[in-house]
C-alpha cells in the first residue's frame, strides 16, 4: 500500500466491512499439522511505517521504512535486532527483491502518485558490494509489490488507481503495463515459472496464478476465505513445504494456503497492521520461521508450532 493515506484507507475499510454481510463459507479443511498455531516475538521494533521485507543473504534483513510525513528509507535488521540505514532519503520504499549483490527496489510507491496516475516511479537497484545505485526501471505508477522472473525482468503491481501488474525487461527500460483484470493485486511471489498475486482491497479478495512465460493468458484464481475488507491480503511468500503464506494487513493474520488445492488455515494472530513476510534466510535466520514487517513499526518472528 502507498504511503500517507493508509490511515485513511484503512478506516474507510473498516467501514464499508461493517455494511456487508458475511461472504463466502468457511475455509476448506488443511492438514491439521500445517495449520497449528505459531508464537510470535518480536525482533525490533519503533521503526517507521514497514511496507516490505528481504534477506540480503549477508546476514541482514533489508526493511522498507516509509513514512506519512517526509522520505523513507532502506534499513537493514541484524539478527540481534540491530537497525543500520542502508538508503537514506527515499521516497514511498515498496517491494525488494534481493539477486545476488543486487537489491532491486521499489520507489515511488506513494498513495497520490497512485491516485493521480502519475508515472514517477522508478525500479532502483543497490549493488550491496560497491554502495553504487542505479534505476532499472522507469515509468511505473506506485509500484508497489515487486518480482524478478527467471528471464531477469521484473513484475511490479499497483493496488490504487488503475490497478495492475506491469513489467521491466531484464535489461532495464521503460514499465509496461501486461494486466489490468486481475483487481487490485499487490504482493508477488515467483516459483520458477509460476506467479502468485494477491488482491487487498476487494469485496473477495483472491489469490492469482499466472504463467511467467504467458503473464497475459489464462490465469487460475483462489478466492481466499472471509470478507476482504475486514482481511485485506498485503503480501505473500513461499514456504519451504511449497504453500503460501499470506500476510492479512487489517485481520493481522497469516494465511496458509494450499496453492494445489486451495485449502487454507491461519497459522498466527494478532499481528498488527502485517505488511509482508518471508521465511529466514541467510547467517542468522532460521529458514523455518516466518519473519514480519507491519505498519506499527515492528519486525516479528512466528516460529513453527
Amino acid at each position: 500500500m502507498g504511503r500517507r493515506a493508509r490511515s485513511t484507507m484503512v478506516a474507510a475499510a473498516v467501514a464499508a466491512a461493517a455494511l456487508m454481510t458475511s461472504l463466502g463459507t468457511a475455509p476448506a479443511a488443511a492438514d491439521p499439522a500445517a495449520c497449528a498455531p505459531r508464537t510470535v516475538t518480536t525482533v525490533a521494533s519503533g521503526l517507521g511505517v514497514l511496507e516490505n521485507l528481504a534477506f540480503d543473504e549477508r546476514g541482514g534483513l533489508l526493511v522498507s521504512d516509509t513514512s506519512f510525513i517526509g522520505p523513507g528509507a532502506l534499513r537493514r535488521i541484524a539478527p540481534d535486532g540491530g537497525v543500520t540505514t542502508v538508503l537514506p532519503e527515499v521516497t514511498g520504499p515498496g517491494g525488494i527483491v534481493v539477486d545476488g549483490p543486487t537489491v532491486y527496489l521499489n520507489v515511488g510507491n506513494t498513495t497520490v502518485s497512485g491516485l493521480a496516475g502519475t508515472a514517477d516511479g522508478t525500479i532502483d537497484t543497490l549493488d550491496l558490494d560497491t554502495g553504487e545505485r542505479g534505476t532499472h526501471g522507469t515509468g511505473l505508477v506506485m509500484p508497489n509489490g515487486l518480482g524478478r522472473l527467471s528471464d531477469g525482468s521484473m513484475l511490479a503491481s499497483r493496488d490504487l488507481g488503475e490497478v495492475g501488474l506491469t513489467l521491466v525487461p531484464a535489461g532495464g527500460g521503460d514499465a509496461r503495463v501486461v494486466r489490468t483484470d486481475l483487481g487490485s493485486v499487490n504482493g508477488i511471489a515467483v516459483d520458477g515459472d509460476t506467479v502468485y498475486t494477491v488482491t487487498t482491497f476487494e469485496n473477495v479478495n483472491r489469490l492469482h496464478i499466472l504463467d511467467a512465460r504467458d503473464l497475459e493468458g489464462p490465469v487460475r484464481s483462489i478466492d481466499l476465505p472471509g470478507p476482504g475488507l475486514l482481511s485485506m491480503p498485503d503480501d505473500l511468500t513461499i514456504g519451504p513445504d511449497g504453500a503460501l503464506y499470506i500476510a492479512l494487513n487489517l485481520a493481522g493474520a497469516v494465511l496458509r494456503v494450499d496453492p494445489a488445492t486451495g485449502h487454507s488455515c491461519r497459522i498466527a494472530e494478532g499481528i498488527p497492521l502485517m505488511s509482508s513476510l518471508a521465511f529466514g534466510s541467510g547467517p542468522g535466520w532460521d529458514p523455518n520461521v516466518l519473519y514480519t514487517t507491519g505498519f506499527d513499526g515492528t519486525v516479528r518472528a512466528v516460529h513453527p508450532a
